[in-house]
């Protein structure tokens, strides 16, 4: 009888999780974030994982989400705390660098199977900070050109065309300006790396350098000009919005927030999509394990299951229209022809790599920003 009990003991030990554990994720960006892991990704982290449950809390929208998970991991280093109160955090693109430069973040990338399936630049620099081995793209958003084919029978394939197209169809641009969201920002720092006269790549990887800024003067009087010709737009949704009631045949927008206005049927099925060269800017949001995380090995498992191709296909592309993190390619055997062909037909994967661009490092950004107030708004 003793001799059972034990047995039942031992394999009763066995068939339990040995280190059952509770994984936090804390997450920037909209609420949608939040709803991603705990409906989807963290149930499914929990059903291959027995014992094991997965939390994730929202830090709010835009960068000052991100500046949050920043400033608790700063607390906590400097109050010498052994072990973080994170596991896994989600945090917009230009706060890797400073992150891992402040030694906040474990370099884990090379130990995780999916690590070497990402190809873009964008997971080995961030805005011209080396951030490689620390992260890895939950997705990569990316703006573009939306049009009414009934409006513009030949969409402009650059820059350049699309200046002669505005000059002959007055006001049936439209765009944000820098005011109300990015989508208008990206189209200003796509203009600059179009029509600046110094070099685009530096402007995207640095170094600063304050005589570039004085480069830029000839692209913002052109871009003064274009801009009273174009409608101005009360934000990204406000892009979209006047697109779909004909107020305007083409203007800049999120790819994935385009997408979703026509599963809604807010926008008509027929409408397209163009990246213009030499290219617009997008981003990505990263996935970074903090450098004092109580479950690291548990966090390292849940990342590799967030960037595996199945997940990526099924839980970013098919549920929110975003572009996968990892490489395309690897993602498209998981997709049905239909869903590939809506992502990756107006925008290959090939225009992704060639005019998919990251924006300029900070210094440069708020100086083209600030450029942009002076010469265009006033």
């Amino acid at each position: 009888m003793k001799k059972t009990l034990q047995a039942t003991l031992i394999l009763g030990f066995a068939a339990s999780p040995a280190a059952a554990a509770e994984l936090t994720v804390l997450t920037a960006g909209d609420q949608n974030m939040v709803d991603y892991i705990n409906e989807y990704l963290g149930p499914l982290f929990e059903e291959q994982n027995p014992g094991n449950s997965v939390r994730a809390i929202g830090t709010g929208p835009g960068d000052a989400g991100s500046q949050k998970i920043v400033e608790r991991f700063e607390a906590q280093k400097k109050a010498g705390i052994e072990t973080w109160d994170a596991d896994v955090a989600v945090v917009h693109e230009k706060f890797a660098g400073p992150m891992v430069e402040a030694g906040y973040l474990e370099a884990y990338r090379d130990r995780i199977a999916s690590g070497s399936l990402v190809t873009r630049s964008n997971a080995d620099m961030a805005l011209g900070a080396q951030v490689k081995g620390y992260v890895m793209p939950m997705f990569n958003s990316q703006t573009a050109l939306a049009y009414n084919p009934a409006l513009v029978a030949n969409p402009p394939k650059s820059y350049e065309e699309l200046v002669v197209w505005a000059n002959e169809n007055p006001k049936q641009f439209g765009y944000n300006g820098i005011k109300g969201g990015a989508s208008g920002v990206s189209f200003v720092m796509g203009w600059i790396y179009a029509f600046g006269e110094g070099d685009a790549d530096k402007l995207m990887n640095g170094p600063f350098e304050e005589a570039e800024t004085n480069k830029w003067n000839k692209a913002f009087d052109s871009l003064a000009d274009f801009t009273t010709n174009a409608t101005l737009t009360p934000g990204n949704a406000g892009t979209l919005d006047l697109l779909s009631r004909g107020e305007i045949a083409i203007g800049p927008v999120w790819v994935d927030m385009f997408y979703s206005w026509q599963t809604n049927g807010q926008l008509p099925p027929e409408f397209k999509l163009v990246l213009p060269a030499p290219g617009m800017p997008g981003q990505p949001m990263h996935y970074v394990i903090p450098a004092k995380a109580k479950n690291k090995d548990l966090a390292e498992k849940f990342v590799e299951l967030a960037t595996s191709a199945k997940v990526q296909a099924e839980g970013i592309v098919e549920r929110f229209n975003w572009y996968p993190g990892i490489d395309a390619q690897h993602v498209e055997a998981e997709l049905d022809e239909a869903t590939w062909n809506k992502l990756f037909t107006d925008v290959t994967p090939e225009d992704l790599a060639n005019f998919g661009k990251p924006f300029p490092i900070a210094p440069y950004n708020d100086a083209i920003l600030e450029a942009y107030e002076r010469h265009v708004t006033n």
